[in-house]
């Protein structure tokens, strides 16, 4: 069965943190606030694989009121969240993003995130796409208060022995 999820991320921007997008650390005066990295690709990417899969999303696996999550790696989330997918019985077929940001100009930057984001959810950079996208200073976003990030993955999940509807039970994320 090919099941579809979909997932999305905002973080305002905040001064004296490192601006980290799909991996890459990018030079900038000011990142992104949140209790990880705020990496908004990557959660976006989580949280549509954990959509496909009907698991929750990155908030109920990485709570931020969590201090084991504080500055995390959010690469090493979505490692995490690959993992979480096959142990689930799913095969990770694409994953699609785009990101919402006036600044900085990404393009330069894009190939790297492919190659970061497929490593680290072991697939092929060619089933990873990011893409960038102006909001032609509209709103917040516009108004270059953030970054925000959209993504959609689709999973194929290998039927399951037992009763349907059953989930095996898998160790936590955490």
């Amino acid at each position: 069965m090919i099941r579809t999820g979909i997932g999305f991320d905002i973080h305002r921007f905040a001064r004296g943190r490192p601006l980290v997008l799909g991996g890459v650390r990018i030079e900038s005066d000011r990142g992104l606030a949140g209790h990880s990295d705020a990496d908004v690709i990557c959660h976006a990417a989580a949280d549509a694989l954990l959509g496909a899969m009907a698991d929750g999303d990155i908030g109920s696996h990485f709570p931020d009121t969590d201090p084991a999550w504080k500055n995390a790696d959010s690469l090493g989330l979505l490692r995490r969240v690959a993992a979480r997918v096959r142990a689930l019985g799913g095969s990770i077929g694409n994953v699609d993003c785009m990101v919402l940001a006036e600044v900085p100009r990404l393009a330069p930057h894009i190939p790297a995130m492919r190659s970061n984001m497929a490593r680290a959810m072991g697939i092929a950079p060619g089933r990873v796409s990011v893409k960038a996208t102006t909001l032609e200073g509209l709103g917040a976003l516009g108004r270059r208060a953030g970054i925000a990030a959209q993504a959609v993955a689709t999973v194929e999940v290998r039927a399951r022995s037992g009763a349907a509807g059953k989930r095996r039970k898998t160790p936590a994320l955490a």
